[in-house]
């Protein structure tokens, strides 16, 4: 019998990025669920903090060479990989010169919010997209964790939504406290409409924000998972009402076969 086959779609993965509580869970859940008979890719944004000489990154040719149309200018797709050895887990990067050379994640160094953060995550969500295509991989469970992935439900759903490799998988999103305050850039709708989803079914992308951004990956997707205890009330509330499968947040103890055992309920149901 096949291996279940799940794909990561992370912000954040210790050690790339700093350690926090989704770099860190973007490092342990995918290793831990390999060592449980699951077959698993996994995608990160190649931030400029992202030492790629350190980290032994390298460009997949076979992979590269893709250009991404957004807001009306070509933007090459550049697939970098690195390995995790004591975890023989290999990362695949998400790179672009225009969006991901800068040496920050989400905000320059006086703490202010990119004004193209929605093209970036625009980019994030297609890329990963077309080299899941490329590599001729069909997950039966997809994973997104954070906000910066959470375009890739609606991607699946809609605008991909033909694709034999993606149209039987299910989708979990993992809720966390990693909201941002300020407002999209005006062209996000715009964006969105030219990369295929149609002007009524924008729904909450509509109000220009992180609340907005996570209700609509709610929306797209068929489990929600609470990754930390304390989420945004409004979010929380929102998940709650759709009446999905939900895994309430767990500890570090117990999150990763929770986890585990969430994915086997999925793929039963």
């Amino acid at each position: 019998m096949a291996k279940p086959k799940i794909l990561y779609v992370c912000e954040e993965i210790y050690p790339y990025i700093h350690k926090t509580h989704i770099s860190e869970i973007g490092r342990n859940l995918p290793q831990y669920v390999q060592e449980h008979q699951k077959e698993i890719r996994v995608f990160l944004p190649r931030f400029g903090n992202i030492n790629e000489r350190r980290n032994q990154l390298h460009e997949v040719i076979r992979l590269s060479g893709m250009n991404l149309i957004i807001n009306d200018i070509d933007h090459p797709l550049i697939i970098k990989v690195a390995s995790i050895q004591l975890a023989r887990m290999q990362v695949y990067f998400i790179d672009n010169e225009d969006y991901f050379q800068r040496k920050f994640e989400f905000r320059n160094k006086e703490d202010v919010f990119f004004d193209d953060n929605d093209e970036r995550a625009i980019f994030y969500a297609r890329g990963v997209i077309e080299t899941v295509k490329k590599l001729r991989w069909a997950p039966d469970i997809v994973h997104v964790h954070g906000w910066f992935g959470s375009l890739v439900p609606m991607y699946i759903r809609k605008v991909f939504r033909d694709n034999p490799l993606l149209n039987d998988c299910k989708i979990v999103i993992s809720l966390y406290n990693d909201e941002f305050t300020e407002k999209l850039s005006k062209k996000f709708l715009n964006n969105l409409v030219f990369e295929g989803l149609k002007k009524e079914d924008l729904g909450h992308y509509n109000t220009n924000n992180f609340v907005g951004m996570m209700k609509s990956a709610i929306d797209y997707s068929d489990a929600i998972i609470f990754g930390e205890d304390e989420i945004n009330s409004e979010i929380k509330e929102y998940a709650l009402s759709t009446k999905k499968p939900l895994l309430k947040y767990k500890n570090k103890e117990e999150y990763a076969s929770a986890y585990n055992d969430f994915y086997d309920k999925l793929l039963k149901n």
